[in-house]
């Protein structure tokens, strides 16, 4: 029977300009474990977390044998150098069709980007971009770890991890959990589509869901009260976009029907971004 442990690495500090202490939103890595072996969800992105989160996978006590990305946003994937040197036979693979768009993440503007919001944090080296996954199922210890293209999430493509033995999905930034969804680089139709993966996910029927961001006092990881909130997210952003003039409406509007969510950066950035 496959167990499933989540590491939660907590709100940062980022550089930037225009906002009140800024913070890049509580973010997940997922281990997926046998009695021997292991898979590893996502890789967070500073070399500080990526450290932990090595020595966290170290005190499980498995052989890690894969590590899968859900998509190309470097936050899920620039820790995987860490992870591979002390894991030197590691795989690291994502969805064929994710695979060019962590290559983006990778180049120099990008990775001047990154390097912005923290300076000097990440991780050393030439980085780390995960390799075509060559077949349907992940394979740990004889059960079946399911990846699940999803199309539209905060980016496109997404993808989410099915482990059907356990009810459970991991799931990337197709859902969040008590914290603000990232909607920047996002419209209407990209909102419309988010909530169709959202539907793709509640057919699988998971009864758990492990979101790629999450604030760390979370109760649960119920699917219901998760999915719940995400589609009401998104559904409530568009509502309030059609009546607000300006950003600063919007970030009102939202604040008041989403009272003390984590990291207010990422509402800012998201009213920001439609205007």
């Amino acid at each position: 029977m496959l167990t499933i442990d989540v590491f939660t690495s907590g709100y940062k500090p980022i550089v930037a300009d225009g906002h009140d202490a800024p913070t890049w939103p509580a973010s997940t890595s997922t281990l997926i474990a046998g009695e021997r072996d292991a898979v590893l969800v996502d890789a967070l992105i500073t070399a500080a977390e990526a450290g932990r989160l090595v020595e966290w996978i170290r005190s499980k006590d498995r052989n890690l044998t894969h590590v899968y990305v859900t998509h190309g946003h470097a936050d899920h994937f620039l820790g995987l150098s860490v992870v591979q040197r002390a894991f030197p036979a590691v795989t690291a693979v994502a969805l064929p069709e994710v695979v060019p768009y962590a290559q983006e993440q990778v180049a120099p503007g990008y990775l001047a980007y990154w390097e912005s919001l923290f300076p000097g944090q990440l991780p050393s080296g030439p980085p780390v971009v995960p390799v075509p996954l060559d077949s349907d199922v992940i394979l740990l210890e004889g059960a079946e770890i399911r990846p699940v293209a999803v199309g539209q999430s905060d980016t496109h493509p997404s993808s989410v991890v099915h482990v059907p033995g356990a009810e459970a999905v991991v799931g990337g930034d197709v859902a969040y959990d008590g914290i603000h969804m990232w909607l920047a680089q996002t419209d209407r139709a990209a909102r419309r589509r988010w909530l169709a993966a959202i539907d793709t996910v509640e057919a699988l029927r998971p009864r758990r869901i492990v979101t790629g961001h999450r604030d760390p006092g979370a109760p649960d990881e119920d699917a219901a009260r998760i999915l719940a909130f995400s589609r009401g997210y998104l559904t409530a952003f568009d509502e309030a976009l059609t009546g607000a003039p300006d950003a600063a409406a919007l970030i009102a509007a939202m604040d008041a029907a989403y009272p003390g969510l984590g990291n207010p950066y990422t509402l800012s950035a998201s009213a920001l971004g439609q205007f």
